[in-house]
């Protein structure tokens, strides 16, 4: 699953990615464009057990979740 939350402030982007977590997805692909909001999906992620892999590239960070 892709979830683009580029322009999105916090809660939001965690919000949408704990919706993908509920919906029991093994790969989540997370696009952010500010720090905070992916220190918070990768927070989360790491909570619910998923291996997490990031790559940041001209001012967005994707975030890579895997179970």
């Amino acid at each position: 699953m892709n979830i683009n939350a580029c322009g999105l402030s916090c809660p939001q982007p965690v919000l949408l990615t704990m919706n993908a977590i509920k919906d029991n997805q093994s790969f989540i692909n997370v696009l952010v464009d500010n720090n905070c909001a992916c220190e918070n999906v990768q927070r989360l992620a790491a909570n619910k057990g998923y291996q997490i892999e990031i790559k940041q590239s001209g001012g967005k960070i994707q975030i890579k979740l895997t179970k």
